[in-house]
């Protein structure tokens, strides 16, 4: 069986650690990129999109924390390195 190459917003929920209705709307808002398949409600997410997600956010916790506290630059702030992908957990 090929890798899994799709979850759903359940399995995004569980891997951000958030609520159904908040992963809905990070797609709604089109922050987390998703398509649409069969009847309401039936939203897939890439893992590769999610793993981008994810990693813009580290991106952007690394500019509010360079901004207070004026020090370093914004790549000091990466994922850590014992995190695995969402590809890797699929």
């Amino acid at each position: 069986m090929p890798p899994q190459r799709f979850l759903t917003l359940d399995d995004v929920a569980e891997i951000l650690n958030i609520s159904w209705s908040q992963a809905y709307a990070l797609v709604r808002s089109k922050e987390l990129s998703a398509i649409q398949i069969g009847g309401r409600n039936q939203w897939r997410v890439e893992i590769t999109q999610l793993d981008a997600y994810i990693e813009s956010k580290y991106a952007e916790a690394a500019v509010v924390l360079d901004a207070e506290h004026g020090a370093g630059s914004a790549g000091e702030l990466a994922a850590p390195a014992e995190h695995s992908s969402a590809a890797e957990r699929g």
